[in-house]
């Protein structure tokens, strides 16, 4: 057990480790279509280079999750780095040593990536255990975490350009490589999680009957099917617009990239700013009415365009779109956390991802192709119908209402954690857990109640 003063070192350390491992990715992701140009590459070498970064994110999710849980959050969080570094590092230094083909490229560009979102679900995982230690709102980590994402998102991108600029890509990504490295020294030295998070890969299954028992908690649970459902519709519509229509936009309507740049830096500026600030008020207010209004808000992102503002109309929209999003991320994180039983977290939010992310890769190209068919006023009309459509559904009522905390915030302003179990869990619900505290599908009677809810 740490103290509250460890557990906030612990938290701080986290965040910090997670901010350089995330820099190191969005330096990754610009460095390497300007590898692939150095290297005599063309648009379609460029094209094929950017899925293989992109691809395992969709893939690592789901499948690395398991690992997660199996061998420990602190751990797969250190090794996702290390592996992560190692195999970039491999690009420059083979590069010089003996050239690397395209297809070698290929591999290690998706291998590196491959790991990166399991790392990142382990530290996500870590948060519930070290905010109740630390007395901490879980509201107010997961905004942290979601800040320290954005934060890396807006840095990453300039510093990449810098290093490309100036030392060239393929030093560009020793640096990066040198970034994982901090990040898994960070972790591994400074992060000390709760007892039951540094076991939580004690697991009898079989890795398939692991991946199971996590689809199977999802497809049971009536609020995180709608979620997921909701988040993929979303997503898939922010990639078009982020990817597609406004360059689009800007180079039809706007002043160009500049206009573009200033109107998406203004949007992750507001959005790292909704979430810090939401992040230190979340636990005081209810969630789904703050969540639908959020989110009814960023769908504003579509509308302007489709009003056809011009740049300084468009720059508030987008800072109020942004101040918006980012708070949705620490109720839809919190949520999670809080209803998905410990030793499932890391496969449950693997496969969460992965359903989330599902829709980004098409999302760019239905864009395209809406706005060469139809137009882009029409297409971002559409987008804008859509997304509030979506976003109002869960004023319905349903399982929506299983949103909000039944017994209370996460943690109270006296630092106290409530000992409830969530009340959709029901296949996992204490009568079907083993004296081992392994899960069985199966009720057992003659369970004792007071063994099954150690876990919770």
């Amino acid at each position: 057990m740490n103290t509250p003063g460890r557990a906030r070192l612990s938290l701080t350390a986290l965040l910090a480790a997670h901010t350089v491992s995330r820099t190191g990715n969005v330096v990754t992701l610009f460095a390497i279509p300007f590898l692939v140009l150095e290297t005599g590459g063309g648009p379609v070498q460029v094209g094929i280079a950017a899925a293989a970064a992109t691809a395992p994110v969709v893939l690592g999710a789901p499948l690395g999750g398991v690992l997660v849980d199996r061998i420990g959050y602190l751990r797969s969080s250190v090794s996702s780095d290390v592996v992560s570094g190692a195999t970039i590092a491999l690009v420059p230094v083979l590069a010089a040593l003996t050239g690397l083909p395209f297809p070698a490229l290929l591999a290690l560009v998706f291998l590196g990536g491959l790991l990166d979102t399991p790392g990142e679900t382990a530290r996500r995982v870590l948060l519930p255990d070290l905010s109740t230690e630390a007395r901490i709102p879980l509201e107010r980590s997961v905004g942290f975490l979601d800040g320290a994402t954005r934060t890396a998102t807006l840095t990453g991108a300039p510093l990449a350009a810098l290093l490309v600029a100036s030392l060239g890509a393929f030093p560009a990504l020793l640096v990066t490589a040198a970034a994982f490295a901090l990040s898994a020294i960070i972790t591994g030295l400074l992060v000390r999680p709760p007892a039951p998070t540094a076991d939580a890969g004690a697991d009898a299954g079989s890795y398939w009957t692991d991946l199971r028992d996590g689809l199977c908690f999802v497809r049971d649970d009536r609020l995180l099917r709608p979620l997921i459902v909701l988040v993929l519709v979303t997503n898939t519509l922010d990639a078009a617009r982020g990817g597609t229509l406004l360059p689009l936009y800007a180079s039809q309507e706007l002043a160009g990239p500049a206009s573009l740049g200033i109107i998406a830096g203004a949007f992750g500026g507001a959005a790292l700013l909704g979430s810090v600030v939401f992040g230190f008020i979340a636990h005081r207010l209810p969630r789904r009415v703050p969540f639908v209004m959020c989110y009814t808000l960023v769908a504003g992102s579509s509308l302007g365009p489709a009003l056809g503002l011009d740049t300084p109309w468009l720059l508030g929209v987008f800072i109020l779109s942004g101040l918006a999003a980012g708070a949705i991320n620490p109720i839809i994180g919190a949520v999670e956390l809080e209803r998905i039983p410990p030793h499932l977290r890391a496969r449950v939010l693997g496969l969460i991802t992965a359903g989330a992310w599902a829709g980004m890769p098409l999302g760019g190209l239905l864009g395209g192709f809406a706005a060469n068919s139809f137009g882009l006023t029409a297409t971002f009309t559409a987008a804008f119908v859509i997304y509030i459509t979506a976003t109002l559904t869960p004023l319905r009522g349903g399982p929506w209402k299983l949103m909000e905390r039944t017994g209370g915030p996460a943690i109270d302003d006296h630092g106290k954690a409530p000992d409830w179990i969530s009340r959709s869990c029901r296949r996992f619900s204490p009568d079907r857990w083993r004296p081992d505290h392994s899960w069985s599908p199966r009720s057992i009677p003659d369970l004792p109640k007071e063994a099954a809810t150690r876990w919770w």
